[in-house]
């Protein structure tokens, strides 16, 4: 960003931050408010099958993208991809010793990774209530950014066989809200149960939502994030089609998700799923459940300017992150680290990056910036919530995830960032940032999440 650029993003800033000055959102008086903490992590990614496993893959700047092999993929620009490591290792998944085949029936396997990551969540909260009370007091908010493309294949052409080989559990696998049914059903949860598609910021608006269903009073405990796993040639083709996809590192596939860098050309789709639990602070404390960090705020806007393409001007961007602060009722100045939503994608970056400087103005200089994309890929409806738990553990660890493959920051700016390797997330005061997600559709949400002080 050039100086001349950078003016111009502060007076738009500046501009933007006096138009909405009265903006209330409408929402319940502060000091009605329930304060929501996470108290449950668990996580199905390219980066390995369990919270611990994946987190200590992203310290030490690993990744999860590999080369696509199936001859499926061969005529196709993109023949990369970031899978869950399939196999019997500890950090490795098969579905078939998780499941019965007659389980397998009746989900796809993005129903699968969020029921396994939700069981590791649940665990890990220590949260399996046995009597009515308690499951009418937990719900269940998890979201699915893509039907299985696969599943609907296969099935026309069952269909050109004969109605009779359409599989009767065809639809309930297809829907999108299934994956917060099957948990519900499988848990007895009967508090909310909410479904969220909203393309790539679907996992963060199912955050989010949990948290006002908690700090509104619906409920105690919200089981709540994203999953996905909608790997296919015909999707790796559409977003080709749509010049998408990172095509020019085919046989470097772990240097093709390269968030900021000035050689990006696309994104790198990824598949799992990621569960958290969000508890009502004193319900947590009166369990003495370990608490990992407070969600503090939640923002949501709209571009309304291009069905794939963000909004130039950041506008979207930064009405969401705003707004998220001013939910939280914390000034700008607090916030030392943005978890972007950065997918690697040429205008993506650079539109988020001038929205956060934007945002944060002469603070920019004090602002982190990471995105774990480089390291697991865009995990789509999952991605959101993974980046959500990351940012979870890093105000815990006091450690800021890198951005890999980052080598020349294709922008002239105040922000910081963190290339290849982690950096110690050092602050005299409260450890709070922002973490966005923006959707096709104009779609954007963003949260702000803070270190637990009671």
């Amino acid at each position: 960003m050039s100086k001349r650029s950078f003016l111009s993003a502060l007076k738009f800033g500046h501009s933007l931050r006096s138009s909405i000055s009265k903006n209330t959102n409408n929402l319940t008086p502060r000091a009605c408010r329930r304060r929501v903490v996470v108290t449950g992590i668990g996580i199905v990614s390219p980066l390995g099958v369990g919270t611990r496993h994946a987190w200590q893959a992203l310290l030490q700047a690993k990744c999860g993208i590999v080369k696509l092999d199936s001859p499926d993929y061969e005529k196709l620009p993109c023949r990369i991809a970031a899978l869950v490591p399939k196999g019997d290792a500890p950090n490795e998944l098969d579905l078939k010793t998780k499941f019965t085949t007659s389980d397998l029936r009746t989900m796809c396997p993005a129903t699968a990774y969020a029921l396994i990551a939700a069981e590791e969540a649940l665990t890990d909260a220590k949260w399996k209530p046995q009597n009515e009370e308690e499951k009418r007091d937990t719900g269940v908010a998890v979201g699915i950014g893509m039907i299985d493309l696969v599943d609907v294949c296969t099935t026309n052409e069952m269909l050109k066989k004969g109605y009779s080989k359409v599989s009767p559990y065809f639809v309930p696998r297809l829907l999108p809200n299934m994956a917060a049914g099957q948990i519900s059903i499988k848990y007895g949860f009967r508090g909310p149960n909410h479904s969220v598609s909203t393309a790539c910021a679907t996992g963060a608006h199912a955050i989010g939502d949990a948290f006002r269903f908690v700090r509104g009073g619906e409920t105690s405990v919200m089981v709540c994030g994203g999953a996905e796993a909608c790997i296919s040639p015909l999707s790796i083709a559409a977003f080709c089609r749509l010049r998408a996809l990172s095509t020019s590192r085919n046989e470097s596939p772990q240097e093709a998700s390269r968030p900021f860098d000035k050689n990006r050309d696309g994104f790198v789709m990824g598949e799992g799923a990621a569960i958290l639990v969000l508890e009502e602070l004193n319900h947590a404390l009166e369990r003495k459940v370990h608490i990992y960090a407070e969600i503090l705020g939640y923002g949501l806007s709209g571009d309304a300017v291009h069905l794939t393409a963000p909004s130039e001007d950041g506008a979207g961007a930064f009405l969401a992150m705003d707004r998220a602060l001013k939910d939280a009722s914390t000034d700008l100045s607090k916030i030392t680290y943005v978890n972007a939503h950065a997918t690697s994608t040429p205008l993506g970056d650079a539109i988020e990056l001038k929205a956060i400087e934007s945002l944060f103005g002469e603070h920019s200089s004090n602002v982190i910036v990471s995105s774990t994309k480089g390291a697991h890929g865009h995990l789509l409806g999952a991605a959101g919530n993974l980046e959500s738990a990351f940012t979870v553990l890093a105000l815990e660890e006091k450690i800021i995830p890198p951005t890999i493959n980052l080598h020349s920051i294709d922008a002239q700016t105040r922000l910081k960032f963190v290339p290849n390797k982690i950096c110690r997330w050092l602050t005299d005061s409260r450890r709070i940032a922002l973490k966005n997600a923006f959707g096709f559709g104009g779609t954007n949400a963003s949260l702000c999440l803070a270190q637990f002080i009671d």
